[in-house]
């Protein structure tokens, strides 16, 4: 529209699949990935070579309209691959959070690094390594002794469905823009994104890829910021018996992916590895670290134009703490193995249908189950 100067741009999905009593598949958004209805709508409104500003808004099960990106982008030089973004803008660490639209997802589930609901809350602390051992696979409603009473979900590693808000800078250089950096900081952490920071404190991240080959990307991802709100983190020394030792209650996070693709064949891998701190006001010179890794491999094959197979095989494990019970992973361990495939009925309309057999090892709900999903996929 106008000249060239507006664009606009969106989709439509839904979804619907079997009945998740375990929950394995429920985002921080409060629903299952596998029973949503989705609409986006994207604009672009271009000032001139040198200034564009980019929006997005989002609603889910006809809830509310959340804005999910709202940014301003400058462009120094018209000749150069370097912008500057400032607002709410897409994130810099790891690979498949900018990549989220349900058309370039193969599958219909997320990636359990992305998506998966871990016992952990930046509002609300466990008083002891018990209390949080307690907890395990109960990421979807969770409640601690410490910080806000309110049961609410836990984070996952990774938030792929809210975006970061500060500022971002990128570039690209070598012949064909083979290498690419880009360097943020924001409110929030990646597990946390804020549009307003709830502790003082920010979030530093960068990320790196690499085309030595057409086809070919390699990237690495590094981030840390404060994750325990001032309101929690004042909580937890309000009843502490002697001073909580004075270590950053940060999240600090290294990530790594690889894409390959070569005539119909697509594949795609990527770890996260996430560090957190939180006070323990019962022990309160403890300063365990709570660890998690993430890994994913994925691969896509175009059987004819309109017709493509898929599969993912995903596992998040946590790290050990010590604690009366034991030695322990301090959240239950999660594998899955989703397979499926999609149709082209016209160019713009997909159809996709997976299954998926989910395992954790530990908790109160169901360890095991079989899920199946179709989702309906429209975009213009």
């Amino acid at each position: 529209m106008a000249d060239g100067h507006i664009t606009i741009g969106g989709d439509v999905s839904a979804t619907y699949g079997s009945d998740d009593p375990g929950f394995f598949d429920y985002t921080d958004y409060g629903y299952s990935a596998l029973r949503m209805f989705r609409v986006s709508v994207t604009a672009l409104v271009k000032a001139n070579d040198h200034v564009a500003v980019l929006g997005n808004v989002e609603t889910e099960n006809f809830s509310t309209i959340r804005p999910y990106a709202l940014y301003v982008r400058i462009r120094p030089w018209t000749t150069r691959d370097i912008d500057i973004q400032a607002g709410r803008i897409p994130p810099t660490f790891g690979a498949f959070a900018r990549r989220t639209y349900v058309s370039d997802n193969p599958l219909i589930g997320f990636p359990l690094a992305y998506q998966y609901l871990s016992t952990l809350r930046p509002d609300a602390l466990p008083a002891s390594a018990e209390e949080l051992v307690l907890k395990k696979g109960t990421g979807w409603r969770v409640r601690y002794s410490v910080g806000s009473p309110a049961v609410e979900h836990g984070v996952p590693l990774a938030s792929a469905l809210r975006w970061d808000t500060g500022v971002q800078a990128h570039a690209s250089f070598l012949n064909g823009r083979a290498l690419s950096v880009t360097a943020s900081v924001t409110n929030g952490t990646i597990s946390n994104p804020l549009f307003k920071d709830d502790n003082g404190g920010k979030q530093v991240a960068g990320r790196l890829e690499w085309r030595p080959t057409p086809g070919l990307q390699i990237g690495t991802s590094v981030a840390r910021g404060e994750f325990v709100s001032d309101a929690a983190a004042s909580a937890a020394a309000a009843i502490a018996p002697r001073p909580i030792a004075a270590t950053p209650f940060t999240q600090a996070a290294w990530g790594g992916d690889i894409e390959y693709s070569r005539e119909y064949f697509l594949m795609r891998a990527e770890t996260i590895l996430s560090r957190w701190r939180v006070p323990f006001a019962a022990e309160p010179a403890r300063t365990d670290p709570l660890d998690a890794l993430a890994t994913f491999v994925e691969g896509r094959y175009k059987i004819t134009p309109g017709l493509f197979a898929a599969a993912r095989i995903d596992y998040l494990g946590f790290g050990s703490i010590a604690s009366a019970f034991g030695t322990t992973p301090w959240d239950a361990p999660v594998t899955r193995v989703e397979a499926g495939g999609g149709y082209s009925i016209v160019r713009n309309l997909l159809l996709k249908v997976s299954y998926q057999h989910n395992s954790r090892d530990g908790g109160r709900l169901p360890a095991h189950e079989n899920l199946v999903a179709t989702q309906v996929v429209f975009w213009f």
